[in-house]
């Protein structure tokens, strides 16, 4: 009875994300952004997926997707006659010999190559959606035309095994992510049909699916699996909402719900490929942890395993215990979110602690010189953190993924949009990471680009879409929910009626901005109309307490009235066209520290100003940054000590081979940066003392820390960095 409560609940609250063509970027910020991914990243991506980056790793993607085309018309053009290849594998990643000459025939690149095409069409049809291009529609419409040629008859595509041999397709799901491709060709086939109208890719992806359901489930004669690497669940559920199609929908709910089931498919699957191989099989039971498959997800408490797949799988949870009301899947979600935002968030918003399969650690294990945080598991989280939003509107959910889309996502990306990070540390001396083998996943610098280039084009589409993470519209019409405050325009149906809302705001650098509520005319003049509108009270601003700092006309005569629930302020009432909600949140520079069972965070502290978390380089205060003791006591007692400056910031730097590496172009960007009172540890005569010598007290040497916002490090040149200063 207390589920079903539950479920009751769910369904009269569940929003959903306003579509992306209903919602527009004008502040600043973002639309520099955008602008940055539309005009360099969209095109160099575009190159990189064709080889014609100098001094970048190869991606093959497009090679690939030609030899399978290539193979595909071989195979019509000799009907019976045709022989197949013989699956021969050739590693997780397969290299030419010589690299400069590829085999045309022959796949190369990672078993998940394909997805570098789907997260870059993807990008490109967010972008069409409000910036029409006929040279990149044009340019997008010949890919696809590729990779539509390369899908065999039955809607199986993937090249891998199109080119390695598909005797051997669907064997390892666990390691060879067909369905993670699956999923990603989903996505960006939806982007762009959605973007342009254009169904070639879409019934591309359609077909696939429909291969994929006639082969997976739980009667007898199908396989009983699931994806290795998640990211089909909520495809699928976004396949279904598209097409209509509940089947696909449903697909995702059976995928949900077998993962983990006894007996483990994937143990079944390594042993039974050990056995056609000839080997031995050792059973590694405590291996499946990290695909998210050691049990079900209703028995699931804490976040374990590859930290990315953890967060997709988690977000195509959410998505079915939506569509779906079921209370326990509902509780999962809920329960490993705890465990990830109370234990394994970084103050950066990024996930995964350790590069050891670039997953979770154990709890408060967040370690800061070797964080992986992977750019592409602060997208995760993003996706977690709306689909929660989904089902329950609740300001900590928006409170994580604004974090997580301000500071890892955008850190992952140069300001010129040229490089990226996979990895987000949250403190670098340039020496270790060239040196101490244990620190080699970390870079002082962004790369041009990578053999397993998730990350690139996974920041493209975030960034190009960000605004359907904005706002969520009552499932009922009866609400807007206004989750980031980014300046645009953004359209819904609410109580019947078109409405429009123009957002003007100041974020990230300050918190003052005015929504304008425009409805429809009629013969009569203008009808006022009954909905609400739900502003998140953001936990930077204090969270309830800044309800005081939101003001609507309406308000005046009692049109509209105000209640307060979940970290919202909800506005209620009789709306006007021309009504405004002004807004002032305060931005205070708050002085975080972490739980004192965070090991290496003891004795430190951290500046976070609205939803950017700041961080110092040495290029503005000196080498050894591990001297630097902010002075915690003098800034708790005068929070006006620290100097809030508004600056045009100017990224530059040199490359430092000839492969480009670390070369950032000129940029200028205006910017917050910070002033903290500190004093700096003596090191003086350092050189001439022993490793050793008796305790003496420091001798202190008062200074000031400059710290700039942590999504704009490296762009200066290798230097020294840390979040963290000693306190």
């Amino acid at each position: 009875m207390e589920g079903q409560s539950l479920v009751t609940d769910i369904h009269n609250r569940h929003s959903h994300p306003i579509e992306l063509r209903d919602a527009t970027v004008t502040d600043p910020f973002w639309a520099a952004e955008q602008e940055l991914v539309r005009t360099a990243v969209i095109p160099y991506q575009w190159n990189a997926l064709n080889d014609n980056v100098p001094g970048a790793a190869p991606s093959y993607c497009m090679h690939n997707f030609k030899a399978a085309a290539a193979q595909n018309a071989e195979r019509h053009e000799q009907g019976k006659a045709f022989v197949p290849p013989k699956y021969t594998f050739r590693g997780f990643e397969a290299l030419p010999e010589d690299p400069a000459n590829p085999d045309p025939d022959k796949f190369y690149g990672f078993v998940f190559q394909d997805t570098d095409f789907s997260k870059w069409i993807e990008a490109v049809g967010y972008s069409l959606t409000h910036h029409p291009d006929a040279e990149l529609e044009a340019t997008a419409d010949a890919a696809i035309d590729i990779v539509c040629a390369a899908q065999l008859d039955n809607g199986y595509l993937d090249t891998y095994y199109i080119l390695n041999g598909m005797d051997r397709h669907f064997t390892n799901l666990k390691d060879h992510h067909e369905l993670y491709c699956f999923g990603h060709l989903v996505e960006g086939a939806v982007a762009y049909y959605e973007a342009t109208g254009k169904r070639k890719l879409l019934d591309a992806a359609c077909r696939f699916a429909d291969y994929i359901d006639s082969r997976f489930g739980t009667e007898e004669g199908r396989l009983h699996g699931y994806p290795g690497h998640e990211i089909a669940e909520m495809a699928l559920v976004k396949l279904a909402a598209v097409t209509g199609e509940t089947r696909y929908a449903d697909l995702a709910e059976y995928f949900v719900w077998q993962r983990g089931q006894q007996p483990l498919y994937f143990a079944l699957e390594d042993r039974r490929r050990a056995e056609e191989d000839g080997r031995n099989y050792e059973p590694r039971e405590q291996n499946y942890v990290y695909y998210q498959a050691d049990k079900p997800v209703t028995e699931q408490t804490e976040a374990l395993g590859h930290a990315v797949r953890a967060a997709y799988f988690y977000s195509g949870v959410a998505d079915v215990a939506r569509i779906t009301g079921e209370a326990a899947l509902l509780e999962s979600c809920e329960t490993l979110w705890r465990n990830i935002v109370d234990r394994k968030l970084y103050i950066t918003g990024g996930i995964g602690a350790t590069h050891m399969g670039e997953a979770f650690s154990f709890d408060y294990d967040l370690p800061n010189d070797t964080a992986y945080s992977e750019s592409c598991a602060a997208i995760a989280l993003a996706f977690f953190a709306r689909r929660m939003l989904e089902i329950q509107p609740k300001s900590e959910y928006a409170d994580v993924m604004e974090s997580a889309l301000y500071n890892t996502t955008l850190a992952g990306m140069a300001l010129d949009g040229k490089s990226f990070f996979y990895v987000n540390p949250l403190e670098v001396v340039p020496e270790a990471c060239h040196r101490d083998e244990r620190k080699f996943h970390v870079k002082p610098v962004r790369q041009k680009w990578f053999g397993c280039a998730c990350c690139p084009p996974n920041i493209a589409r975030m960034v190009e879409s960000v605004q359907q993470y904005a706002y969520t519209v009552a499932d009922d019409a009866s609400t807007l929910y206004v989750h980031l405050y980014m300046g645009g325009v953004v359209s819904a149906k609410l109580g019947g009626s078109d409405v429009s809302l123009e957002v003007r705001a100041g974020m990230p650098w300050n918190g003052a901005g005015a929504i304008t509520v425009t409805l429809p005319s009629s013969d009569e003049g203008q009808v006022p109309e009954s909905f609400a509108l739900a502003l998140r009270l953001p936990a930077w601003a204090g969270g309830e307490s800044a309800a005081d700092s939101i003001h609507a006309t309406g308000e005046k005569d009692s049109r509209i009235t105000r209640t307060t629930r979940d970290g919202y302020l909800y506005l209620t009432g009789t709306w006007r066209d021309g009504d405004v909600i002004d807004f002032d949140f305060p931005m205070p520079v708050r002085m975080i520290a972490a739980n004192p069972l965070v090991r290496e965070d003891a004795g430190k502290v951290a500046f976070i100003r609205g939803p950017l978390a700041y961080c110092a380089e040495g290029t503005d205060n000196g080498d050894n940054l591990h001297l630097l003791h902010a002075d915690a006591e003098t800034i708790a007692a005068d929070p006006d000590s620290v100097k809030v400056n508004e600056i045009t910031f100017h990224a530059q730097a040199a490359a430092q081979d000839e492969r480009g590496l670390g070369e950032v172009e000129p940029v200028d960007l205006p910017m917050v940066t910070l002033t903290i009172p500190a004093w700096r540890e003596s090191s003086q005569g350092a050189a001439d003392k022993s490793l050793y010598a008796l305790w003496q007290p420091a001798q202190r040497q008062p200074t000031e820390v400059t710290l700039i916002p942590y999504f704009a490090w490296a762009n200066r040149g290798e230097t020294e960095m840390t979040v963290f200063l000693r306190s």
